[in-house]
């Protein structure tokens, strides 16, 4: 009961800004509403909330698989599951797409899924399972939660060449990052709440050894790294290979390291990746994050980028400082992705194996 309090009391310190964000809407939302599936399948989000959890305690990387497979699915023409699609039957799959090859997850939605079909068969969408599921993993990694409408359908048509070519990239300068968002509706405050995502997870040293040597063909490395932090960084992966194709995947990939400890060995992991929540799971979503940023510690290029503008380095700063904001702000954001371009009924279907169309 007393979590149940706290859900509704979370809920309710949303409900005004939401409700305001879709009043603004163009009608594409008219059909998702809260507890879409109270009546046809009243346990769907507590099934997709206590099996995040439980693939949680087993496997950590669960939380940053589900909160980048979310971006990934609602980036590409909205949230409609169109990144789960197998290539075949006329499907020219997204998860062949470059900046999909690193993506994960699809084994934790197969998961719930089966869960749902067994409690109500052909009712809950795909496209809400990766929303709500993303929703969990934030808890599970310490964020904030974010009430969700639910109602979407899934897309019998998947995206690979938007995949490829309109996805973010880790190598992105700031003003691409700013066009980037733009183009599906964020401006630079929820850009920079949305890039918070990488509070959770592990980088790997692909995504940013160009930044270490030879940087933009240069014979150095990149000068908005710390240089204690370089060196660190060149240590960890100078033993590793690399393959000569530049590495290309979206801001909600990983997290970053991000450490006011002197320690930083500790937050090495041994296969040549660095963890973000190195102090604890569910510690420090957030502020460790921006104040890596603000310290120049930042792994990826697109995420130290932030500090190179007059605007976002404000929200890195305020961000950095204050937790509660961030938090808030980070919701509305995940909220707003969350409803991109959505399909509501009668159009899309409501897949039952989310690999593949009915």
């Amino acid at each position: 009961m007393e979590n149940q309090n706290a859900e509704t009391s979370r809920k309710a310190s949303f409900q005004n800004p939401v409700e305001r964000k879709l009043q603004e809407d163009d009608g594409l939302h008219e059909w998702l509403r809260y507890d879409y599936y109270n009546e046809s399948c009243p346990l769907a989000e507590r099934i997709i909330r206590s099996t995040v959890e439980e693939l949680y305690g087993l496997r950590p990387d669960v939380a940053p698989a589900l909160l980048r497979l979310v971006f990934h699915d609602c980036f590409v023409e909205g949230c409609d599951a169109s990144v789960l699609l197998d290539h075949g039957d006329g499907i020219q799959s997204e998860k062949d797409s470059l900046p999909n090859e690193s993506l994960r997850g699809y084994d934790v939605i197969d998961i719930i899924k089966l869960e749902l079909e067994e409690a109500c068969p052909g009712v809950v969408s795909c496209a809400d399972i990766v929303a709500l599921a993303a929703r969990e993993s934030v808890l599970m990694a310490g964020g904030p939660f974010y009430p969700l409408y639910t109602g979407r359908r899934d897309s019998i048509v998947a995206y690979p060449i938007i995949a490829t070519y309109e996805l973010p990239s880790p190598l992105d300068d700031l003003s691409k990052t700013i066009e980037s968002f733009a183009s599906r509706g964020f401006d630079e405050r929820e850009t920079v709440s949305l890039l918070g995502a990488h509070s959770t997870g592990t980088i790997h040293c692909k995504f940013f050894f160009h930044r270490l040597y030879n940087f933009s063909g240069g014979d150095g490395p990149d000068p908005s790294i710390d240089p204690e932090f370089l060196q660190l960084l060149r240590s960890n992966c100078n033993s590793i290979h690399h393959s000569s194709r530049p590495a290309s995947a979206s801001p909600s990939l990983s997290p970053l390291p991000s450490s006011e400890d002197n320690n930083l060995s500790t937050i090495l992991s041994q296969d040549a990746g660095m963890k973000m929540d190195y102090e604890g799971p569910r510690t420090g979503f957030g502020t460790l994050y921006y104040r890596s940023l603000l310290q120049r510690k930042g792994l990826l290029f697109v995420d130290q980028q932030l500090t190179s503008g007059a605007e976002t380095e404000t929200w890195v700063r305020a961000y950095s400082s204050d937790l509660s904001l961030f938090q808030r702000d980070f919701g509305l954001a995940m909220i707003k992705l969350s409803n991109l371009k959505v399909l509501t009924a009668p159009k899309g279907q409501v897949r039952l194996n989310c690999r593949k169309v009915n």
